[in-house]
């Protein structure tokens, strides 16, 4: 049976952690000019290669935490407190800020791979709720469940993308704002629920 709650959590984690909504007017601002078929073309790239760095952490990242001696209990509060500062700098617009920098950085006419692939589909924060969540649900199926659930949100993605200058005329800068803080809340109490679980799993709370 599909657990239901696992399958909710974890489509919010990803898709606030990921934000289609906040990368779509970044992508606009990557493309200005080029012609649409590129675009398209730009959008499939970055999404797939996010989505292959996301796979190769959700297979092999806790092997590699065992490798290294962290404990998934560790992670999963470092986790937690790594998607709260994240949480943070969406509500205080520091985060978007940071992602215009990255952006800005770029010079080269491609900008499929980086930034838009590293480090703003598949930055810190994404890959740390990927290997957080197939240690919350051990097995074939929770990974199963993990990389369909991030694929999910990655196909909003590129649907953003290739719809992102309606998208931006529709929202506008104040609605695109006011989404972005709405997701930072929800994103703050997932992080505290990880660091709890973590806590739970080291024995330092009652279960």
């Amino acid at each position: 049976m599909i657990d239901t709650a696992f399958l909710i959590t974890a489509f919010v984690t990803m898709f606030v952690v990921i934000d289609p909504i906040g990368l779509a007017p970044l992508f606009v601002a990557l493309t200005q000019g080029v012609p649409e078929r590129q675009r398209r073309a730009i959008a499939l790239r970055a999404c797939a290669i996010g989505m292959i760095i996301l796979i190769v952490f959700a297979l092999f990242g806790e092997a590699v935490l065992g490798f290294v001696g962290i404990s998934m209990p560790a992670f999963r509060v470092a986790g937690g407190v790594l998607l709260f500062l994240t949480a943070l700098d969406m509500l205080f617009e520091r985060r978007t800020k940071r992602r215009e920098d990255q952006a800005e950085d770029d010079d080269h006419n491609d900008p499929s791979v980086f930034p838009l692939a590293i480090p703003l589909i598949a930055g810190p924060g994404a890959i740390a709720s990927v290997i957080l969540l197939t240690g919350q649900k051990p097995g074939v199926e929770g990974l199963a469940l993990v990389l369909a659930i991030t694929a999910l949100v990655l196909g909003v993605c590129l649907l953003l993308f290739l719809a992102s200058g309606m998208l931006e005329r529709a929202l506008g800068k104040t609605g695109i704002t006011v989404v972005t803080r709405l997701l930072g809340m929800l994103l703050a109490a997932l992080s505290v629920q990880f660091v709890l679980d973590g806590l739970r799993n080291f024995g330092l709370m009652p279960g």
